[in-house]
């Protein structure tokens, strides 16, 4: 993410314990299907995704820019108004 301009290194993962007595708008989930945790949502969508964990920089790339076009999208379908980032 770094070559995105992305620094991770301030943020962490969390367990979904911390997160399961709370409701979401969206929750996204990426190829688990049936399998996944149950995550209190409003709207749940399942994205066909390739896991990326061991695939080689340019396949990691094209999956990492896969979810940012459903991302993108997802934000424009909910209406949400995304703000340019200075340079």
């Amino acid at each position: 993410m770094a070559e995105l301009g992305y620094d991770l290194n301030t943020h962490a993962s969390k367990s979904l314990d911390e997160v399961r007595d709370m409701e979401f708008d969206y929750v996204v989930t990426m190829g688990c299907g049936d399998t996944c945790p149950f995550i209190a949502a409003k709207h749940r969508l399942d994205w066909q995704i390739p896991d990326p964990k061991h695939l080689e920089p340019a396949e990691f790339r094209q999956v990492r820019d896969l979810i940012e076009r459903q991302v993108l999208d997802l934000l424009a379908q909910a209406g949400v108004q995304l703000v340019p980032q200075a340079s």
